[in-house]
């Protein structure tokens, strides 16, 4: 996409990790881009700080407390932003006609609404959030369609697999044979199975190679990352269940391979760190500094790459069952994720639960197809309020 003017950019969860990334390759930029919007759940001064750096026009915050003391503290500093609430106003930044491009970082299904506010705009909407796929599926890839939204992935496996692709998507079916995501194993790839009982939430988010929100190391400790963006990469790259591999990687050098039909493999290689497929999103299908370390091959070492353990990591496997099953049991999945991992980093729940409650809420949850985002969210409310149960009977 060539734009005449510097693109404007939405950056939803901006006091994330890919949102401070993602403001961090803006800044490299400045002929390029210009914040237009930032948002963020409760860190007000985090955000006041960007809104002093980037002067947006809008920023938003979650609830009405927060909003009003980042008024507040804006209007001291003499700054002119102006403040929203909610999630009618992430809708609202994620549409906004004067907005280019939108970068989706919120964590969790509260970042699927504004993600389809963007696809239905017709936004470049770079897409970090994986739960708008998981939960949303073909409804809201109908509704990226629809809408002539651009869609760019940003998680580092699926911005690989991406780059490793032709530029046009109509020759992806016939020429791929098998898209292989690697995982770096997280922080528990050589421990014993039956220790995992023992494991902190400390332990857990200390992810050998990447920084990362709580969240996501988590999931990265239980490869339910894993499982996420094999769901993520079904409906982005149009193949089939069967057509996705995972095999553990631990150095985090090749972030994903394409194999295609005639055996060939294509793979991106890189440091880890998450501002490269940013920089990928922003400028595709140009190439712009990134601020990452190069690659010294020299330095490097060996590459290995090696079968998940299902002891060890016994959720991977939810993801095919998942897709195989009725439509909507991704999100019944996705939402039993998040309640359980957040009953774990809250010392509620054991790690080794943390499948446990997935498996129970699937179990107990059997969700009609859905139809629309009030659809999606019902079956969310639903499978929270199962995994809620189950987390209580499972409690540590």
């Amino acid at each position: 996409m060539n734009f005449s003017r510097k693109q404007r950019v939405t950056v939803l969860g901006s006091t994330g990790s890919v949102g401070v990334s993602t403001l961090d390759v803006i800044s490299r930029h400045p002929e390029r881009f210009e914040v237009f919007a930032l948002s963020a759940a409760t860190k007000v001064d985090e955000l006041l700080a960007q809104c002093a750096q980037f002067s947006p026009k809008f920023a938003v915050m979650a609830s009405a407390p927060h909003a009003a003391v980042l008024a507040e503290k804006l209007k001291q500093n003499g700054l002119k932003t102006v403040v929203l609430m909610g999630d009618d106003a992430l809708e609202t930044i994620a549409s906004h006609e004067e907005a280019d491009s939108v970068m989706a970082a919120i964590v969790g299904a509260a970042g699927l609404g504004p993600c389809l506010a963007a696809a239905r705009a017709g936004k470049r909407l770079l897409l970090a959030n994986k739960e708008a796929l998981v939960v949303g599926g073909e409804l809201f890839m109908r509704t990226v369609r629809e809408g002539g939204a651009t869609l760019l992935p940003i998680d580092s496996e699926h911005s690989a697999i991406f780059q490793s692709l032709p530029e046009d998507p109509s020759t992806w079916a016939r020429r791929i044979d098998k898209i292989i995501l690697t995982a770096s194993g997280g922080p528990f790839r050589t421990r014993a199975p039956e220790t995992l009982s023992a494991v902190t939430p400390e332990q857990a988010c200390a992810h050998p190679n990447w920084v990362m929100g709580r969240k996501i190391s988590v999931d990265s400790a239980t490869m339910m990352n894993k499982a996420l963006e094999v769901i993520e990469a079904r409906h982005l790259f149009g193949v089939s269940p069967e057509q996705i591999e995972v095999v553990i990687h631990p150095q985090s050098v090749v972030h994903s391979m394409v194999q295609f039909t005639d055996a060939s493999v294509i793979a991106q290689l890189g440091t880890p760190d998450m501002k490269v497929p940013i920089a990928v999103g922003l400028a595709w299908p140009e190439r712009i500094e990134s601020g990452a370390a190069r690659l010294d091959f020299r330095q490097m070492g060996s590459l290995t790459f090696e079968s998940p353990d299902a002891a060890l990591f016994p959720g991977l496997d939810l993801a095919w069952h998942a897709l195989r099953a009725a439509p909507g049991t991704t999100a019944v999945l996705n939402a039993a994720n998040e309640v359980a991992v957040e009953a774990f980093l809250n010392r509620r729940l054991r790690f080794d639960c943390i499948h446990a409650v997935n498996m129970e809420t699937l179990e107990r949850v059997a969700p009609s197809k859905p139809a629309s985002l009030a659809d999606l969210l019902a079956i969310d409310a639903s499978a929270r309020a199962a995994a809620n149960a189950a987390a209580l009977r499972f409690a540590a």
